[in-house]
């Protein structure tokens, strides 16, 4: 069942059963999904986790949160890498036991999965015992079919990707893998060896008769590429003597198995492989293993060949998704330029980090990260568009219909269409989830953002309002929140805080759990107590202080902005014109808040002090039941420079600061500077 007060919708019989249909004809489409089991990698426990690691875990999460609303079952896994050379040397870096580093650096990960709102239904861990008993009795198996038989190595060996090359397949002597590029050891050794060139013409020609298998398409061209010459057998040991951390060969207690062979079997273990075969087959085959482009091999080449050795089916489909570059540069620790996913959520909130993460990367391609990117992204399509319609809307719900949802009157073309575009949004947003596009899906939920708003300014509500033409007020002001119940619907698998506070605030008492409602129109109740006005999206500057520009809240009223002294304010002029040279006298500056308190025993006041360039200055302004002194720190807002000073309450006033106010709905608005200006001095011309 939906959601929003006194209307809901459930499934059609025809469409229940836990599935949908995929496709444009139908309602759900033509293509039947009654599970959807979705894997990021397991992550290395050896370092703090970057950006790489959040927007894989959180497409995955954005991906099974918007299957969960086409009533599809899910089952989303992610979880950590924790043997191997790497994990060992930062060990012993940190002065600690292998599994000591292990505990007390898997709560990096942990801790930030929940901090960005990651729903997944398992975290496996490759040193539980679960897992353990799974590859040992896979590692038997194998061994017992002598598809695994021992063998004398001499070669190439990269730590960093612990894995073994031949001298061909170096590159200027060093490892071939995208974006490693390290220096190799040269290793002799005697070794186990899994029989992988034994399942090569095989592999090849399922990945020619399965183009769904490896997506995009160039990523499964790249996998045909490299199985154009001879594939090599897979070493599947490293000796105690040289490296003990791992799981130990159940026939030879003298070697333990390598890493990558212990960690893609993380992706059966989790759900049942040799333990729970009710479960395994509930969700095997997965329908999505996510994964960087970097370890790409591993996933099409390794990792289905041990699946058909151990005869068991392949999963739908590995995404390998592109990297966040930083001009031109993949990011590295090396170059300093990695990105803390920790510091952007704390900086900017985890709605607007997912938000970012998946509207600004087309899925497989590369893209580019930067704070001033991150920031035009979210003051435009947040803070302007959805987060100022949201504000617009809902103050003149507030104070022309009551605190309540309007009812409408009547339905014209320009209704029509809005209504059109934002139920075509949700189609839209379905086919893009399906094909792996969700930036598509976003930019379609933008395209109806801006369109509402654009209709906002041809409908102007605020002037129906004070021209009295109440129905047609309430019908605009209807569509508009219904067009934001449709928004808020689609973007809460991307930024499900945020939009839980967006249904709040239409008096919604959840947020929707099923597509079904978002496709229906005339939802929302009238007569529904709205909930309290909130500022969704508040604008953001590098320094994170300052607020750019306010919302429009006192032109959509109908006012026109005037100079007033909301300090002691003395008599209104009477709106008589005055010659330009009287104007020219006035200076008018921009000035940032430097800090604001309260005056003693003055419920009106408060004593600001001033940046006017160099100078600093001391203004005394009527404004405190309209804005807290904390909230006007960092604001550039513009001031008269050359008036005379004045003393109220016994304090210098050296200035007046300007606002425009909204005297029958009790609203004041500080003259802000719209833009990127942020200096303080600048003449207002």
């Amino acid at each position: 069942m939906i959601i929003c007060n006194c209307r809901s919708f459930p499934l059609p019989p025809e469409h229940g059963g836990g599935g949908y249909w995929v496709g444009e004809d139908a309602a759900f489409g033509g293509i039947m999904r009654n599970k959807f089991y979705i894997t990021t990698p397991i992550y290395y426990v050896n370092d703090q986790p970057h950006i790489g690691h959040a927007y894989t875990t959180i497409l995955a999460d954005v991906l099974a949160r918007y299957h969960r609303m086409m009533g599809v079952p899910v089952f989303f896994l992610t979880g950590t890498d924790e043997h191997g050379q790497k994990v060992k040397r930062a060990a012993e870096k940190a002065g600690r036991t292998p599994k000591e580093h292990a505990d007390a650096t898997v709560v990096r990960f942990q801790d930030l999965w929940k901090k960005l709102q990651i729903t997944n239904d398992d975290f496996i861990r490759t040193t539980e015992e679960r897992h353990r008993r799974v590859v040992q009795e896979i590692l038997s198996r194998l061994y017992e079919n002598d598809d695994i038989y021992r063998s004398e190595y001499d070669g190439w060996y990269c730590v960093a990707c612990e894995r073994y090359y031949t001298e061909k397949d170096l590159v200027e002597g060093r490892c071939p893998e995208q974006g490693c590029g390290r220096q190799v050891e040269r290793l002799r050794e005697s070794n186990y060896f899994f029989r992988m060139g034994k399942y090569q013409d095989w592999l090849i020609a399922y990945i020619e008769q399965h183009p769904e298998f490896i997506q995009p398409d160039f990523r499964r061209n790249e996998t045909l590429g490299f199985l154009r010459k001879k594939l090599n057998d897979l070493c599947v040991s490293r000796p105690k003597s040289r490296m003990d951390w791992g799981i130990e060969l159940p026939f030879d207690s003298d070697y333990v198995t390598y890493v990558w062979f212990d960690a893609l079997v993380n992706y059966i273990s989790a759900v049942g492989y040799l333990r729970d075969e009710d479960l395994f087959s509930r969700w095997w085959p997965a329908s999505y293993h996510l994964i960087g482009k970097d370890i790409l091999t591993t996933h099409t080449v390794y990792w289905p060949t041990m699946l058909k050795a151990m005869g068991l089916q392949m999963p739908e489909c590995v995404f390998a998704h592109g990297w966040w570059l930083v001009g031109q540069d993949k990011m590295s620790k090396t170059k300093g330029n990695v990105v803390n996913p920790m510091e952007m959520v704390d900086r900017y909130g985890a709605d607007a980090f997912r938000y970012f993460l998946m509207s600004a990367m087309p899925l497989g391609q590369d893209a580019s990260f930067s704070e001033d990117l991150f920031e035009r992204r979210y003051n435009a399509d947040l803070a302007n568009d959805l987060g100022n319609m949201l504000s617009r809307v809902m103050k003149l719900v507030a104070d022309r219909c009551g605190g309540q949802i309007p009812r409408p009157v009547h339905s014209g073309a320009e209704e029509d269409r809005l209504r059109n575009l934002a139920l075509a949004a949700v189609r839209k947003m379905r086919e893009a989830v399906n094909a792996m596009k969700v930036d598509a899906g976003l930019a379609a939920v933008s395209e109806v953002v801006r369109e509402a708003n654009r209709y906002l300014e041809k409908t102007q509500p605020w002037t129906l309002a004070r021209d009295g033409r109440e129905e047609e007020m309430r019908t605009v002001l209807y569509c508009a929140a219904e067009v934001l119940r449709v928004v808020g619907g689609l973007l809460q698998p991307v930024m499900p805080s945020k939009m839980a506070t967006l249904y709040a605030t239409l008096g919604c008492k959840d947020a929707p759990t099923l597509f079904a409602s978002l496709e229906q129109w005339n939802v929302l109740q009238p007569g529904t107590p709205v909930g309290p006005m909130v500022t969704l999206f508040p604008k953001t500057a590098k320094d994170g202080s300052v607020q750019i520009a306010e919302p429009k809240a006192v032109g959509e009223l109908g006012r026109t902005a005037a100079p007033t002294m909301a300090a002691a304010k003395a008599e209104e002029g009477d709106g008589a014109e005055v010659e330009y040279e009287q104007f020219e006298k006035l200076d008018l500056r921009t000035a940032r808040v430097i800090s604001a308190e309260k005056v003693p025993s003055a419920d009106k006041l408060l004593k600001l002090e001033i940046e006017l360039g160099q100078e600093k200055r001391q203004i005394i302004a009527g404004i405190a039941r309209h804005y807290k002194p904390e909230d006007l720190v960092g604001k550039i807002i513009v001031v008269v420079a050359n008036l005379k000073p004045i003393r109220i309450r016994g304090l210098e006033s050296k200035g007046m600061l300007l606002a425009a106010a909204d005297e029958d709905a009790g609203v004041l608005r500080l003259v802000t500077v719209d833009g990127t200006i942020v200096k303080s001095g600048l003449k207002v011309k």
